[in-house]
């Protein structure tokens, strides 16, 4: 019953991740990237010691450092993704990013010796395809910006591979104000480094912001962080990698995108992925078993 829920939990993360895109494009009309990921950390560690105050006393060391080493790479991850989104296209940039479903299931093997489930290895190539055709346009020459988003990949595989692990053992809200706290910490320091002080107040911007601080971040992390604890990495990741799905139904809905063809190809490979990943084909065996039996 917690897999279930924590699956549910990860979809809805993946949706809110997907509407974001669209809260995203607004914003940048308004702030710049670094502004808008000091923004939506900071009103995350704001809302989160908020409602969660009592949550605050007591933290142990390994907490403390655990939920630091995720704010580092979840920033580092938002970072890279941004100075290469200035140098390659956004099409490219969202397909690279999602190479972390491929390298999460390589770091358990390379790092801690773990087996490689086949069929959750089979699923994140499949999803990796199908944001490939969901996404990327046809180009065969790698940049700068593309090898920044490589690394951005490798960012947010170590987060979600190292949030499985570490929510075994720490408390999970805890960990996640701990890592909103010193991503927040690395972007304002990044906003006063680029001499980006002065923010936009008006009403699109500012609202636009809040829905990614609120939503996008407060929101989507804890669900997450909370989630993956009940719920393998390479599971976690192939569940959202279907942010890209998402992105571009939102963008259909609320920017009229126009739908083609190839997107609707590339949401059913995506969708065949996590059957393969959650189902491990079963289905076929309890068929055989039952037309054995007859």
């Amino acid at each position: 019953m917690r897999q279930y829920l924590g699956e549910i939990g990860l979809v809805i993360t993946a949706i809110i991740w997907g509407s974001g895109f669209v809260a995203s494009a607004v914003s940048l009309e308004y702030y710049t990237p670094y502004q808008i990921l000091a923004g939506r950390f900071l009103i995350g560690v704001i809302l989160l010691s908020l409602i969660f105050y009592k949550k605050l006393k007591n933290i142990k060391k390994s907490t403390l450092l655990k939920g630091t080493v995720l704010g580092i790479f979840l920033y580092a991850a938002f970072a890279l993704q941004t100075i290469g989104l200035q140098y390659t296209t956004p099409s490219k940039n969202a397909f690279l990013t999602a190479v972390n479903v491929v390298i999460v299931p390589f770091i358990g093997y390379f790092f801690y010796k773990r087996k490689m489930d086949i069929y959750e290895l089979s699923g994140a190539l499949l999803a990796l395809i199908g944001v490939a055709v969901l996404s990327l346009k046809l180009s065969s020459s790698l940049n700068i910006g593309d090898m920044l988003t490589l690394g951005c990949a490798v960012g947010f595989a170590f987060h979600i591979f190292y949030t499985a692990k570490f929510v075994k053992e720490e408390d999970p809200i805890q960990l996640t104000i701990i890592q909103m706290l010193v991503a927040a910490i690395l972007a304002w320091t990044m906003v006063f480094i680029q001499g980006e002080t002065s923010f936009s107040f008006e009403t699109e911007g500012v609202l636009n912001l809040l829905y990614l601080g609120v939503f996008s971040t407060t929101i989507a992390y804890l669900l997450q962080t909370v989630a993956q604890k009940y719920i393998t990495e390479t599971k976690a990741a192939i569940i959202l990698s279907t942010e890209s799905f998402w992105g571009m139904a939102f963008s259909v809905m609320i920017l009229s995108e126009v739908l083609t063809v190839k997107m609707g190809i590339g949401a059913v490979i995506i969708l065949i992925a996590i059957i393969v990943s959650e189902t491990k084909f079963n289905f076929l065996k309890i068929n055989k078993k039952y037309q054995d039996l007859t």
